[in-house]
This record gives C-alpha cells, sequence and structure tokens, in this order.
C-alpha cells in the first residue's frame, strides 16, 4: 500500500483525480474525508491544502503527492519530482499597475512588491541583484497596488484576466508551473515498486493525449509519399488490400496536423480516411 496526498478540493483535485481515473485507479472523491481507499491498486489518497502538500511527503506521512511545481518550490521541500503531469499550468510573474514605465528588473530596485510567494520571489531578487522590500500577503495580492499596500505584486498568473481586471500588467515571469507527482526521497523496495508502476501508467496517459489514429487507402504507387507524409512513432503500418494496386496504411499523429496530413494524404489519392481517437499509447 502507498499513500498520496492530493489537493482536497478545486480544479488540481478534479484533474488528479481523473489522471488516476484515466489509468485504472478508482478513488473515492473527498466529501468531507481525509483518506479513501483505492479498491483496484494498493493506494489511498490523503486529501490536504495544496500548501501542506510537499511537507507532507517530505516528512514521510505520505509517500507521493500531486501538487503545483511553485509550491514544492516555495516550500522548499525535500522531495523527489517523479513526473510532470502535463495539466495545472501557470506562471509566476511579476505584475506592475497599467500605464507605469518599465525598462526592466531593475525597475524593481527599491521598490514594494506583495506577494503570497516570498521564498521563490526573494531567489529571483536576489539573482537579478535587486534589494526590494517584500510584503507577504495571504489573500487577493492583485489589490496591493491599488490600496497602498505595495508598487507590484508576484502572483500566479493562469489566463492573466485578473490582472487586467485590477488595472496590472504583466512584465516578468520568474517560474513555469504545472501540476508535478513528488516522491519522498528514500523510498522502501514495495513503495518505489507502486511508483514505478504508476509512472508507466502515467507515461502511456501523457504519450497519448492530443494523438489521433488514422486508417486509410492509398494506391500503391503512391505509398511512399503517404508514408513521408505519415512517418508514425517507428513507421506506419502497411497492409495489402484485395486488389493489389491499393495498400491500407495504419498511422498515429498529433492532432494539431490532422487536417495538414488530411489534406496532404488526399492530394496523393487516400480514400477511405478513419479517423479515431487515442485512449493509451504503451511503448
Amino acid at each position: 500500500m502507498i499513500r498520496i496526498a492530493i489537493q482536497s478540493k478545486g480544479r488540481l483535485n478534479e484533474e488528479s483525480l481523473a489522471l488516476l481515473g484515466s489509468i485504472g485507479i478508482d478513488v473515492d472523491t473527498p466529501k468531507r474525508k481525509l483518506l479513501s481507499r483505492s479498491q483496484n491498486f494498493p493506494i489511498e489518497a490523503l486529501y490536504l491544502r495544496d500548501d501542506d502538500i510537499p511537507q507532507v511527503v517530505a516528512g514521510g506521512t505520505a509517500a507521493l503527492g500531486i501538487v503545483g511545481l511553485n509550491e514544492v518550490e516555495e516550500r522548499g521541500a525535500d522531495v523527489d519530482i517523479a513526473a510532470r503531469l502535463g495539466f495545472g499550468a501557470c506562471r509566476l510573474s511579476l505584475a506592475i499597475p497599467k500605464g507605469t514605465d518599465y525598462d526592466g528588473p531593475a525597475w524593481f530596485q527599491g521598490r514594494r512588491i506583495a506577494t503570497s510567494c516570498p521564498r521563490i520571489l526573494q531567489r529571483y531578487l536576489d539573482r537579478e541583484g535587486i534589494a526590494a522590500r517584500i510584503e507577504v500577503i495571504t489573500g487577493s495580492v492583485e489589490i496591493a497596488p491599488a490600496i497602498g499596500i505595495a508598487d507590484a505584486i508576484f502572483d500566479i498568473v493562469s489566463s492573466g484576466s485578473t490582472l487586467v481586471a485590477n488595472g496590472l500588467r504583466e512584465v516578468e515571469t520568474v517560474l513555469e508551473s504545472e501540476a508535478v507527482l513528488i516522491a519522498r526521497k528514500g523510498l522502501d523496495a514495495e513503495e518505489q515498486a507502486l511508483l514505478d508502476d504508476l509512472l508507466f501508467r502515467i507515461e502511456s496517459e501523457t504519450i497519448s493525449r492530443g494523438k489521433k489514429y488514422l486508417l486509410l487507402n492509398v494506391p500503391r504507387a503512391a505509398l511512399d509519399e503517404a508514408i513521408r507524409i505519415l512517418p508514425a512513432m517507428r513507421s506506419p503500418t502497411v497492409m495489402p488490400l484485395a486488389t493489389g494496386d491499393w495498400c491500407s496504411l495504419h498511422s498515429v499523429i498529433n492532432a494539431a496536423d490532422l487536417w495538414t496530413k488530411v489534406r496532404q494524404l488526399k492530394a496523393i489519392g487516400a480514400e477511405g480516411i478513419l479517423v479515431m481517437d487515442v485512449d493509451k499509447i504503451i511503448l
């Protein structure tokens, strides 16, 4: 049995449970529970505030955790980052009042910066050789300049709409963040084996995101050109049809390339193009 710490509510909770579900691990949703156990995998979920997860994993109460990279960096927890999970993307950025002249990081010299992430901010300021006053705020950081608490803010940015609504503009991105799977250092043999199984499943899920499976018929005379258009992960599957001058071609492509590839294939005479979603890719 292995224990994984997950955010108790919010988007990261939903996406973490969705990830587990997509790799065949069913875990009950929180519903005021602190712990819930999977019935089809030796794992139990511990539901916590996101800012508690890094220390809980580092301290050994949970062997694993799913949390934003920004929380790991801010807490300074001594944990291993086992995998980047590809969801929960955001960034930590410096923002100043809209209309303020800005000539680079030196603008912050001697200024007051409001943030709930002082550790990451201080590292950035030290790296840039900037002496600024950090005002630690745990609530709505974005209102700090408007009420006179600070000259600028350092905060999490997703779409940027909150900054715009508060008359701010983003000027420096300090950290690109996303959800990560973290692990306690020094896992025992059983825990490491379970983590390896999770990572194997997660890799399959990650690789399959944004992929489409194509089946099509192509004239044998155009086969080389079709293979050039559809290189696949290693090479396409080619199967002869009953009529000797045609072949069936199977390949996996990025969904973003779908319509470009389809147009190219049609141009060389491909027919009967079938497009299907990809559930899992096992390498």
